[in-house]
This record gives C-alpha cells, structure tokens and sequence, in this order.
C-alpha cells in the first residue's frame, strides 16, 4: 500500500524518487484504491522523465495502463523534455461527443426501441468492424491531415460543427507520409465505425442542472431534455501508429541515452527526428479520429430525422462539444511565473480550460469549456466546465470517465451478460449489443462510481458539475 499525504482537498501527494512529486487527485476511497496496485507506481516512474515539469499527476479515474497509468497527466519542457507514445496510449484521441435535441423524454420514450435499432444498424460497430465510406489507403491521406473538416466539406456535417470541436477538429502538422503502410491498411476500411471495448453511442435524458447559468450556454435548457453521446477513437488506424512507434522510440531511448525506469515508457527528445516524426502520426490519428467522429455525427442526425420526421436542423441537433482524451500538445501553460510552451501528455485525461482561453470556442468563451465525461454502461454521465483551478493546477486537465476497476477477462467471470442485461430493462435502458462477451466486459460494476470520479475533481478544483446525464438507450460494440 502507497502512504498518501493529503494536500489539500482531494488531493494527495504520493512518494516520488523522482526530481518531481506526483500528485493525485481523489476522495479517500478512490486514492487508496489506486494505491493497491502499479497505478501509482507507474506515476513514480514518469516523475523520474526527463524534463518533466512540476509534477507527475493522476486524476481519481486513474488506472494502470501502458508505461503511463491512465489517467495520468504530465508536461515537458520543449528543449530538455520528452515525448512518449505510452503517454498517449493506443486508442490516440478516444474521446467524446455531445449532440442536442429539442426533444423530451415524453416524446422518445415510445420510439426508443427503434430509434436504437435503427442507430445499431446505421452506425457500424464491433471488433474489425468495416465502414460504409470506403476509402483506399491513398484516399485516407486527405483526411487523415484535415479531420472533420474534411468530412464536413463532403456534406457530413454543418459548417459550424468544428468550431464545437478541439482543435477544431484538425490538429495542424498531421503527417500522413509518417504512417507506415500497415496504418492505412488497418485504417482505411474502419473509417466510419465507432468500435468496441468501451466505446459506445447513447442517448441520455438530462437527469439533474446543477449550474443552470452554465448549461443554458450549452444548449442544456431543462431537465428530461435528451441528448447524445458519442464515444470512440481513431480504431486500429490509431492503435498501429502507436505500436510502430513505440518500436521506434524503444531504439531512440537508447539512441539519446535516456535512463528509463520502465521501458514502456520508451521516448524521445521533442526536437528529435524520432518524436518529431512520432508527432506526425500521432495527429493523423488525432484527425482520424475527429473525422470518424464527424462522420457518426451525420448518420446519426440522418436517424433521428428517419424516426422522428424532423430535419436535424427542426430537431436542433447542433454539437455541444468534442473533447479528446489520449494525446500529447503543445500549448502555452504558466510556468515560474511566465507564460511558456509545453508540451503537455493527457493519456486518459481531458482538457477543462477555463473561461477566457483563446483555444475556447467564440461561444462558451466567457463561460469555460464544456467537459463531458461518460460514465460506465447503464450509470450517469456528467457534462462539466473548465475552471481556473485546473490551470494552475493540472495544466488545464480533468478526468476522462468512470475508469476500469478489473480486466476485460475478470469482468466476464463475475458479470453474466443476461445478468448485466436485466440490470439494464429494470432501469428501462434498451441495449444493442454485438455480442454477448462486450456486455460483461462493459458491466458497470467493472469501473468505479463515476459520480465519486467527478466530485473528487470538482473539490479539487479542476472543474464543476453542471448537468447529470442518464441513459435511455445504449449501443454497444
């Protein structure tokens, strides 16, 4: 068991060997969880980076992941630092989506059956599931380096739609020329498919407004209002272009002389070849993702059109917001009093920057930046805001969900799917599955209390609650 200091509200320090302390932020229970296991271990060891700057963090959904833990949280300087894929993870920019309607529990309650059905059908998913656009590997290139914008310039989507996005939905010095062949291979046929594991697409009711200021500028306007969660990442694209460049970067550490505590955490200097080539790939996966995103966005604004005979546009279905979650950027943080750039690892972690950043979209400037954090299947899931104590603090970062508690395999031991699935009708949520292995893997007693997740950030400061979320209907890969 690791001995915790406590720092402050929710907020402990963990022993590092390291030039840095690591930081965790979590209640009690979710802190000591994490302390009976390598979560906090691998934190020691990326404290122990080069150029690390200020301290190795782990937000309270944090969990033991590849090199970095999940949830983990770490920024370098430009010229002495270092980027690693195990700091970003395999599945680069899994991340989420919310998308409104006008409509109200009362009125999609008796479609819900179908309207799920037909958003199963429409949307592929599943292991090695294959999209309806078809793309050769030569075609890929194009939106692998502008991302949602490529898609929505192909009609799949609304000119607004990247401005309610990160980054806009296009990370600038995507390189497709960076990815090897086996990428585009893997990529081009998933393009369009949301995936397994715990990726999913729901549709919510809006269960509780905390902060009603906050969630009319977000297009929240009262309870049992539904909206949409979309929750997938850049697919084996994504996943070949980590695994090929952790081959690289195993070479470069011993290339640079890098000491590495665990080689999972295989790296290179930022200005290096190898990260800068790294960097290349990585946000064509980025924009992958941004882009298949895009894509579900518009069939399943097509769906609700099909079930409920309303434009999209009648429905109101713009975008809240699309957050990533497994990337590393270069952004300007304070650093000894100035401003400086980092380069900032967020594995498992979303950004939460407060109101006034010029990265904030022109809409929710004055307000901060909506977070949306899922929870596990068949529980609540939360739409935050981005505050300043998460600037000063964790670099502008805050959790990314609920976060595992058990392996995949441990999870289908305990949670029989017909289990799990009576848990579900007793709550009225309608599931389509593609199989009954997913919904065990996805049990929710496989992940920890979302809800104890997002109060441990919003009393540590790093964002606020605003609107509580629960599931109507789930799809699952």
């Amino acid at each position: 068991m690791v001995e915790l200091k406590p720092l402050g509200p929710a907020k402990w320090q963990v022993p590092s060997e390291g030039k840095i302390p690591v930081w965790l932020y979590a209640n009690r229970e979710l802190a000591e969880s994490m302390g009976r296991d390598r979560t906090l271990w691998q934190a020691q060891n990326v404290a122990k980076l080069p150029g690390i700057i200020k301290a190795s963090e782990v937000m309270p959904d944090g969990h033991e992941g590849y090199g970095f833990p999940i949830g983990g949280v770490a920024a370098f300087d430009m010229e002495d630092g270092i980027i690693s894929p195990g700091g970003v993870g395999y599945d680069i920019n899994c991340g989420v989506r919310m998308i409104l309607t006008n409509l109200t529990v009362a009125e999609v309650k008796p479609k819900i059956g179908d309207l799920m059905s037909k958003l199963f059908a429409n949307i592929p998913s599943g292991v090695g599931s294959k999209g309806r656009i078809r793309l050769t590997k030569e075609e890929l290139a194009a939106p692998l380096r502008e991302g949602a914008q490529w898609a929505i310039s192909k009609g799949y989507g609304w000119k607004e739609d990247s401005e309610r996005i990160e980054e806009n939905g296009r990370m600038e010095g995507a390189d497709p020329s960076k990815c090897s062949d086996m990428a585009m291979k893997r990529g081009a046929p998933q393009f369009g498919t949301l995936g397994a594991g715990n990726h999913f697409l729901e549709v919510q009711k809006v269960a509780e407004i905390v902060d009603e200021k906050t969630a009319k500028a977000f297009g929240i306007e009262a309870k049992d209002q539904v909206v949409i969660m979309l929750h997938c990442g850049s697919r084996g694209f994504g996943h070949q272009v980590c695994d090929d460049y952790i081959r690289v970067m195993l070479q470069a550490s011993q290339k640079y002389g890098i000491n590495l505590p665990d080689k999972e955490l295989c790296c290179a200097p930022i200005n290096s070849k190898e990260a800068q080539d790294y960097v290349g790939a990585m946000y064509a996966a980025v924009n992958y993702a941004f882009c298949n995103r895009q894509v579900m966005t518009h069939w399943i604004r097509e769906t609700f059109q099909d079930v409920f005979k309303k434009s999209p546009d009648a429905l109101n279905m713009h975008i809240v917001y699309d957050v990533c979650h497994n990337i590393a950027k270069f952004e300007e943080h304070k650093v000894d009093g100035g401003a400086k750039q980092v380069c900032v690892h967020r594995k498992g972690a979303t950004r939460a920057f407060a109101a006034g950043r010029k990265e904030i979209p022109q809409i929710y400037r004055s307000v901060g930046q909506p977070v949306i954090i899922p929870g596990s299947m068949g529980t609540a899931s939360y739409l935050l805001v981005g505050s300043e104590g998460a600037m000063n603090e964790s670099w502008g970062s805050t959790c990314h969900g609920a976060g595992r508690t058990m392996s995949r395999h441990e999870a289908i031991r305990r949670y029989p799917a017909g289990m799990v699935e009576g848990e579900l009708q007793k709550k009225g949520i309608v599931l389509r599955a593609t199989g009954k292995e997913i919904i065990s893997e996805e049990a929710s007693g496989a992940y920890k209390d979302v809800s104890a997740v997002v109060s441990s950030v919003q009393e540590a400061g790093l964002s606020r609650i605003v609107v509580r979320l629960e599931p109507m209907g789930v799809a699952k890969g």
